[in-house]
């Protein structure tokens, strides 16, 4: 997922750090185009991208989900100057149910994000009392069959099943909640879909699970958590480059334009400012500068 748009925007080097050791890991780091791997996780890997050390080189920037300690890690170097994607993990999902939506399906979409570890969050929302109920109930009988229950149990502690009056309210939460990914299991999925404006990834309908978006759909997984998909989005092509803008202007372009920066430095008593124009003007009506 950050391999191949740093692929195509043309990286020259792609840096990976991982705890895993698993050949699948490799492979797929050597499909993408990562030209170093290192075997270091967690806020150390953070630290030492950002600072760089004898074997791992310093990087312009730090791509990538995790935890609450890399989160943490990834906003502290970048008050240091290191830029970052986006503040990303834990991991979080809210589903927005009505009595279209299966049961059993949301459920699963719970479960799938409350298995990544015992500080990802759910939210159900729904102005359906029916359907929460039902939720609850084949919610219980999904838990017991996991094999990583006592950390999704850990999770949905800390989550919450909310009814509500109307779907306005239900618009207004969920934009408030600012979800990293959002399903709307609900008749009217798409317009909806247009009134929220604050999501990472919003997924459709009830044959949508946010596990496709993880592995499969094309978007790109590395999404804005914890309320920060209202001022970010998720990484796209365009977060792996960098943009310099260049300008040429002819004599005759300054003499159009030229005025225009005066007047406007005049304003901002810059006279610097407007000097450097009006020197280049002065010179090109051929009238000797005072230099």
């Amino acid at each position: 997922m950050l391999g191949i748009p740093a692929q195509l925007a043309g990286c020259r080097e792609v840096v990976l750090c991982t705890p895993g050791n698993h050949p699948a890991i490799y492979f797929a780091a050597k499909l993408v185009g990562v030209t170093k791997v290192f075997r270091i996780g967690g806020a150390q890997a953070i630290a030492a991208m950002a600072y760089g050390t004898e074997s791992v080189p310093k990087v312009y920037k730090i791509f990538g989900p995790g935890n609450q300690y890399v989160t943490a890690a990834k906003m502290l170097v970048a008050k240091e100057g290191m830029s970052i994607d986006m503040p990303a993990g834990p991991s979080e999902v809210a589903v927005y149910a009505d009595d279209s939506a299966i049961p059993a399906f949301v459920a699963a979409d719970l479960l799938s994000q409350a298995e990544h570890g015992a500080d990802s969050q759910v939210l159900l929302v729904s102005t359906s009392k029916k359907l929460l109920t039902s939720v609850n109930l084949t919610l219980s009988t999904q838990l017991g069959r996991l094999p990583r229950q006592a950390m999704a149990a850990k999770a949905l502690e800390n989550s919450k099943m909310i009814l509500l009056d109307n779907q306005a309210d239900a618009i207004d939460l969920l934009n408030d909640y600012a979800a990293e990914h959002l399903i709307l299991s609900i008749e009217n999925a798409e317009e909806v879909a247009d009134q929220i404006i604050n999501a990472g990834s919003i997924f459709l309908g009830n044959y949508t699970p946010e596990s496709a978006g993880d592995y499969a759909s094309g978007t790109n997984h590395t999404l804005p958590t914890n309320g920060f998909a209202r001022a970010y989005s998720g990484v796209s092509l365009d977060s792996f480059v960098k943009k310099i803008t260049v300008q040429h202007i002819t004599r005759e372009g300054l003499q159009n334009v030229g005025p225009v920066v005066e007047a406007m430095a005049e304003a901002e008593s810059l006279d610097a400012h407007k000097r450097a124009v009006s020197i280049r003007l002065a010179s090109l009506a051929e009238v000797n500068p005072v230099l």
